[in-house]
């Protein structure tokens, strides 16, 4: 592959198109679901749907599918879902409109005895409304179920049920114990569930909930740049794929000047810095090869790497500056920032492209990881790649690309009306909240 050839239009084009890719082939066309993992076995996740979800629509306007073929797969996954089995028992598909976090790929039914998930359900509905924004053809038939089953899927969500009688909301919830003791406070990822919580019509979590939410904030200096720290990347994209953050702020925003929009800039910056310092002295790291979030990796091990002993983790939330860090990359964690640095994202992107081979025989792009210090044996110079791609990195890689290129998702929602009125209860003004 020449390099000089490939612009970076080019490489989002395919990255894009191979990422999508995933969606067309790693789902259970007859109900929607889409598999976690490409692993023998493994169950789907109702995050990666809801990305799906929000994937179909980019993948018609890049010409990845056609319109009616998108909108046959996206009317059949929220059939499933509306019609799915609703209550407490220990094999359901969801209970008072969340769902469990794995489904059975086959049956919809609940798998390994999971968590019904909060954050989960939240990427779902919000993938669901994605789909019921942009189809809106007001004289076929279909487009018009999908918009209907969308709104009623997002409408029967009991968000203060999940509340517990505290103010924030918990994580998740099981038949068989009852309510998981932790709670979403402070930043993270559960941004876009107190925005759809809050602008539910049927079932609004009470305003006091965002502000408890809020309360847990921790504002740091990392590497010269102040910011509201979450240790994982991804924390600070997934709200972003749905919601326009630039010029709107929320009360935490406004005290200290900036945005959601720009804090995550910030925290993009953070990890090309610590991967330049890097404080482990772990091999690649440098300006060009950073991302560090929860993601899959080569442990659990302990092993001697040249006379220093590394403990190598497998799933684990990795985190900037804070760690944990074992050396392992996530390139689709950097590609989910084009957004906020694309000075420093697209060429970085490049090197994982030609300098580091992550798409060389991979159907769907990128590998989930790669960490250059674990000795694997292996004839790669960057060391161990894992063997996996992941529904729930694959969509961010799809939408953020879209959202840089030409802000399709950022648009559509920000004409849903509950994406709004949830805003505005958390108490977000300005940009585009007073244009409107």
């Amino acid at each position: 592959m020449n390099r000089k050839a490939l612009t970076a239009a080019v490489e989002l084009d395919m990255l894009q198109r191979e990422s999508f890719s995933y969606f067309m082939h790693e789902t259970n066309r007859s109900n929607g679901l889409v598999i976690d993992k490409t692993a023998l076995g493994w169950p789907a996740s109702i995050a990666a749907v809801g990305l799906a979800l929000a994937a179909y629509p980019v993948g018609i306007e890049r010409g990845f599918i056609t319109r009616e073929a998108a909108h046959k797969r996206v009317l059949r996954t929220l059939q499933f879902f509306w019609n799915s089995q609703q209550g407490p028992e220990p094999d359901a598909t969801g209970y008072r409109g969340f769902y469990y976090h794995f489904l059975n790929m086959k049956t919809g039914r609940r798998a390994w005895q999971c968590e019904l998930s909060t954050i989960d359900t939240t990427f779902f509905v919000a993938g669901a409304l994605t789909a019921g924004s942009y189809f809106d053809d007001p004289v076929n038939a279909d487009e018009g179920e999908i918009r209907r089953l969308a709104e009623a899927l997002y409408l029967r969500v009991d968000w203060p049920w999940a509340q517990n009688g505290g103010q924030a909301v918990s994580m998740g919830w099981k038949p068989e114990s009852g309510f998981l003791p932790n709670r979403w406070d402070g930043y993270d990822e559960a941004l876009l569930l107190y925005v759809l919580g809050l602008g539910s019509p049927t079932h609004p979590l009470p305003a006091d909930s965002y502000g408890d939410w809020t309360s847990a904030y921790q504002w740091q200096d990392n590497y010269g740049y102040d910011y509201f720290y979450s240790g994982s990347m991804f924390t600070h994209q997934l709200s972003h794929i749905w919601v326009d953050f630039r010029g709107i702020q929320d009360s935490p925003m406004r005290s200290k000047g900036i945005d959601y929009f720009e804090n995550s800039r910030r925290a993009t910056l953070v990890q090309q810095q610590y991967a330049i310092a890097n404080p482990g002295g772990f091999a690649g790291y440098g300006e060009y090869c950073w991302g560090i979030t929860a993601s899959d990796g080569p442990g659990p091990a302990t092993l001697d790497v040249n006379g220093v002993q590394r403990e190598f983790f497998d799933y684990v939330a990795r985190g900037v500056p804070h760690g944990p860090d074992d050396g392992t990359i996530a390139p689709w964690v950097v590609v989910a920032s084009l957004p906020f640095a694309p000075e420093i994202v697209l060429p970085t992107i490049d090197y994982f492209v030609h300098q580091v081979g992550l798409k060389t025989g991979n159907p769907y792009g990128f590998k989930a990881t790669f960490n250059p210090s674990f000795p694997c044996n292996c004839s790669n110079p960057y060391g161990w790649v894992s063997p996996w791609h992941f529904g729930i990195d694959q969509g961010p890689m799809i939408l953020m690309i879209e959202n840089y290129r030409s802000e399709m998702l950022w648009r559509l929602m920000r004409n849903c009306p509950y994406i709004k009125n949830g805003l505005q209860r958390a108490g977000f003004t300005g940009g585009w909240l007073g244009a409107q």
